[in-house]
């Protein structure tokens, strides 16, 4: 969400920037509150899909099951969020857990379909990891936790990383994480780039860069090819900087590169730019097997997810490229898998001009890789049979109900049964909603286009108000057809919660502590702060 980037340093407009937005939420408290209130009432007559499956699952009529306890991480989260709701639908115990940034109540306290909910210790400069992988243990102890999922954000990648050879060590419980090595190389720019060319896969030019006369030398040698700067530090200042190098004249590069910080301490990556459009993928790896995949179209910041068709020839590109990835690793290989690509644009109207099929060869460059869970995740809201292939990584004999539950999904699919299962499958989003975040929309699709329009006329260029128009009917078309990312029917709490209490909550600290930020992401509660 871009809201009014501040432009200056002066307290002021970032006070009342972030006072507005703790003042909308007041505003729409009234009718959203009677919304919640209304959706529980209704939920009271007719009941809900969810809990009867449950009850059914757990019931004394159904094949014997065995109610497994499931810790997942980052609740706090869509993506989280979606995967404990997965397992408590699944009949499952789900015990969530998640930073609480500041104090700010965490979202996934109020979900039915999390059991208890515990604050973790978040990573610190000062003592690393360590009191955040032994609240890890703690509740896996305390609970009995039998499979960590782990939901990562950006900043704790690595620390889960360490977490999951703590937990292994030291526990029975199995984590659906890769270890800190791993996790290291690929959440770097320039280590899964370097890891990615190892395995004989294609990628862009690349190179770490730490300094400006070795980044000005690449530059001045470069033929046709355009390259962009990347910090390889968690910068979210220049995160968003996307200038094309080298510039028009060498003085404007010069300029540009000399105004960055590029040292040893704090290198970058020059990295060849691929101009067409983004796609992103996320895949669960089980032992090197890629058991359930989704792409989709990508953007610097993605708050709208539309799932690419399964048959076409870019989701199959980007499957096979994960595979090879994730089989060249071997069965140690078990975690989240995210890619980012670019394809250039002569390719995809190529494919469109030829009307290519599945089975062609389409030209990826993979840009970044995410060791963790990806958003897009909320576009398998409709497969409940997912959480299957998290529990294959515990090596338990499957109860009646799992394989009763896997040869129904075989017979369904088509998939050929042997000695009761299903030949690993990958597993693709059925029928798929597209997916919004409404407190996002409202925002920057109806009062940042009504404030753009309304100021135009003090700059004596009023905008078109065709603009506006198109702006509200994009807002209602994700209203009335496309589905929150976090509302659900029967566990509308969390929705509620996340723009009454825990955005505020956040806001009231940056509006007291004058700390500034750019952007925020709603979904995964990131603030790019500067």
């Amino acid at each position: 969400m871009s809201i009014m980037r501040a432009g200056g340093p002066a307290r002021l407009p970032h006070f009342l920037k972030n006072a507005s937005l703790i003042a909308l939420s007041l505003i729409t408290l009234s009718q959203d509150t009677f919304f919640l209130l209304f959706i529980s009432a209704l939920r009271l007559f007719v009941g809900d899909a969810v809990t009867k499956q449950r009850s059914r699952i757990r019931g004394p009529h159904t094949p014997y099951f065995e109610p497994k306890t499931i810790l997942v991480t980052g609740v706090g989260m869509s993506k989280g969020l979606a995967l404990a709701r997965h397992f408590h639908a699944a009949g499952y115990n789900v015990i969530g857990a998640d930073f609480e940034p500041f104090g700010a109540l965490n979202p996934g306290r109020v979900s039915r379909s999390i059991r208890r909910f515990y604050p973790l210790n978040a990573p610190s400069p000062q003592q690393g990891a360590k009191r955040y992988v032994q609240s890890l243990l703690d509740i896996i102890a305390r609970e009995h936790v039998q499979l960590w999922v782990s939901c990562s954000g950006v900043a704790s990648a690595v620390e889960d990383g360490e977490a999951k050879e703590a937990v292994e060590r030291a526990t029975g419980c199995k984590a659906v994480q890769f270890d800190a090595r791993t996790t290291r190389t690929l959440h770097e720019k320039d280590s899964f780039i370097a890891r990615t060319a190892e395995l004989g896969l294609n990628v862009p030019e690349t190179h770490t860069i730490t300094s400006q006369e070795e980044a000005l030398r690449i530059l001045r040698g470069a033929k046709r090819e355009q390259f962009i700067l990347k910090s390889l530090v968690l910068d979210d200042a220049s995160r968003a900087n996307m200038t094309l190098l080298p510039r028009s004249s060498d003085m404007e590069t010069e300029k540009h590169v000399n105004e960055l910080r590029i040292s040893p301490q704090t290198p970058w990556v020059l990295q060849q730019f691929i101009k067409g459009p983004e796609y992103c993928t996320h895949a669960l790896v089980v032992k090197g097997i890629v058991r359930a995949f989704v792409a989709c179209p990508s953007s610097d910041l993605l708050m709208h997810y539309e799932a690419l068709p399964h048959e076409s020839p870019l989701t199959h590109a980007m499957l096979d490229f994960t595979c090879k990835f994730a089989e060249r690793h071997g069965e140690s290989f078990t975690g989240h898998l995210s890619f980012d690509f670019l394809v250039a644009d002569a390719e995809v109207e190529e494919m469109k001009r030829k009307g290519k099929t599945r089975g062609a060869t389409v030209n990826l460059w993979p840009i970044e890789c995410n060791p963790r869970a990806h958003t897009a995740i909320v576009l398998f809201d409709r497969n409940p049979d997912m959480v299957d292939a998290y529990l294959d990584l515990l090596d338990l004999p499957k109860d009646a109900f799992t394989r009763q539950k896997q040869q129904r999904a075989a017979k369904v699919n088509g998939f050929d049964l042997v000695d009761g299962d299903t030949g690993h499958p990958f597993i693709w989003p059925e029928a798929p909603h597209n997916y919004f975040w409404s407190g996002h929309d409202l925002v920057t699709l109806t009062i940042l286009p009504i404030i753009s329009w309304l100021t135009s006329f003090f700059g004596g260029r009023p905008l078109p108000t065709v603009d506006i128009f198109n702006s509200f009917h994009l807002f209602f078309n994700h209203l009335v057809l496309w589905k929150d990312g976090t509302f659900e029917f029967w566990d509308p709490w969390p929705w509620w919660w996340l723009y009454h209490v825990y955005w505020p909550m956040r806001f009231t600290y940056y509006a007291l502590s004058g700390k500034r930020w750019s952007r925020i992401n709603v979904s995964t509660g990131k603030v790019f702060e500067f």
